[in-house]
Parts: C-alpha cells; structure tokens; sequence
C-alpha cells in the first residue's frame, strides 16, 4: 500500500540525528524522498555535543533501509548559500519539492558559555534567521511548481506565553535567546502563512514539550537538574505522567501537517506537549 506521501520530497534541517533522522525516516517509511542539510561542527556557545558527520551517515543509511532516496550536505542555515548548494543539488537528483521542516535548532540555555552574548546571538542566528533563511530559499520552487506544498517549523514550549526563567538562578542569556527566538517563530510563521495561501501552501508551527534527544539527554541538562532550584524545576511539567515525548511524537505531527488530511490546516501552533501547557 502506498505511503500518505508516496512520490513527494522533503527539505530538512538539522537532520543527521534527534527529531531530524526521526522525521527523515518517518516521511521515508510514508514514501518521501528527503533533501537534508546539518552543520556537523560544533558551535562554541553549546556545551553539549552537536551532530557529527557519522550521525549524518546514519540518517542516510536509515533512510536508504527503506529503499527511498535521499541526498544530504554538511551546511549551516546561517549561511543561505551553504544550504543552497545542498538544495540544488538534491532538486536536480529529485526533481521536486513539497515540504520543508525548518527543524534545525541548539540549546545554549545552561552552562558558562550560556551567560555570554554571544550565546544571545546564537539562538537568534539560528533559531530565527535561520528559519528565515530555510523558508526564503525553499517556498519560490514549491511556488513555481504550482502545486502547493507545506512547510512546518519546529517552535517549542519556550515559545508558547509561559516564561521559562523562574529564579535568577536560571536565568541566563542563552535562555533569553532562546525564548525570544522561539516565540518569535510563532509570527514568522503566521506572515509566512498569509502570504503564501494563496499558493496553497500551507505552514505551520510545532511546539514541543521535552523531546528524548541529544539536546536534552546529555551530561549539562543532567547536571543542571540536579542543582536547580525547586522553583525552576517547575518549568515546563507535564500534565501526563512522562518526562519527555520521543521523537517519533513529533514525526507523527510533521507528516500529518504535510498530508493531504490537513490540506486546508494553515497557520497554527500546535503543541505535542503532553499537557505541558496545562500546567
């Protein structure tokens, strides 16, 4: 039987592991090829380990397991032309473009480079910018396709009214850049949305609550719990009895937005957050 999205590609930042590989096999297995890009470098403000080629290698192998093409490239979506090389390339292999998940994201909330401005200027250049970038590259050759398409971007929790800093003991420039970034995405996507309706192109945003990944399962998250105050441990509990949702969670989202079942689905938040925000 034929996937929900047999015959369809898709763009992908940030995709070599964590909701990125989750969401290139998930689109994979509904019979889309994938276009990716990720940095595979470290960036200095983040503390934690970011992706490295042989993760990238990886997301390529997995997908290749389910006999789907994909082409990938080591790029940065601050840097438009990076992301562009890689694109070209994957639309003269594939042909086409339907969907981009504008999912690239770092978390430099926490540790002593999070107290930095420089950290600041990291979430925003890329968690906002380069959202921007993702989508002004993309949406003119789903336009001149003329066949509609979807473009969804990963938000979060940070990014829906709740503030994230409860105490000083949390709060941090890192943090600050972050959630601004975050509910920033929120009006980014609902211009985005207006304008290019009348393309049929739909776009929306996804806010997660925790997501079992390498940005939250590491050696600095672990530490910050375990010497946080109980005040800030408040932020972001969710109403159902988990600490996380997996990645899958979000997959599942990403290819319902994308799918023919949300066809009319435009300019909304939505939150996979295990009623995060009822509390």
């Amino acid at each position: 039987m034929a996937g929900r999205l047999e015959g369809k590609v898709v763009f992908i930042t940030g995709i070599a592991r964590g909701q990125g590989r989750s969401h290139a096999v998930r689109f994979a297995e509904e019979g889309a090829d994938v276009i990716g890009i990720d940095i595979c470098e470290q960036i200095s403000t983040v503390e934690y380990p970011l992706a490295t080629k042989s993760d990238l290698e990886e997301t390529v192998r997995q997908v290749e397991a389910l006999d789907r093409r994909i082409v990938v490239g080591q790029a940065d979506v601050r840097d438009r032309a990076s992301m562009e090389a890689v694109l070209d390339t994957g639309l003269a292999e594939l042909g086409r473009l339907d969907f981009v998940l504008a999912n690239a994201g770092i978390m430099p909330i926490w540790g002593e480079q999070s107290r930095t401005m420089q950290a600041w200027h990291d979430c925003l250049d890329v968690l906002l910018t380069g959202v921007l970038n993702t989508v002004e590259l993309t949406y003119p050759h789903i336009v001149e396709q003329g066949r509609g398409g979807a473009i969804v971007i990963t938000s979060s929790m940070a990014g829906v009214e709740k503030p994230m800093m409860r105490t000083e003991s949390s709060h941090t420039l890192g943090m600050l850049g972050y959630t601004t970034a975050k509910s920033a995405l929120k009006s980014l996507m609902r211009n985005y949305a207006s304008l290019l309706a009348a393309q049929s192109i739909r776009v929306n945003s996804v806010h997660p609550t925790g997501v079992k990944t390498g940005m939250i399962e590491n050696d600095l998250m672990a530490n910050y719990f375990e010497s946080t105050t109980a005040e800030d441990l408040l932020t972001l509990v969710n109403a159902m009895p988990i600490d996380a949702v997996d990645p899958v969670d979000i997959s599942n989202m990403m290819v319902f937005l994308c799918s023919d079942e949300a066809r009319y689905f435009t300019g909304h938040v939505l939150r996979v957050d295990a009623g995060a925000d009822l509390r």
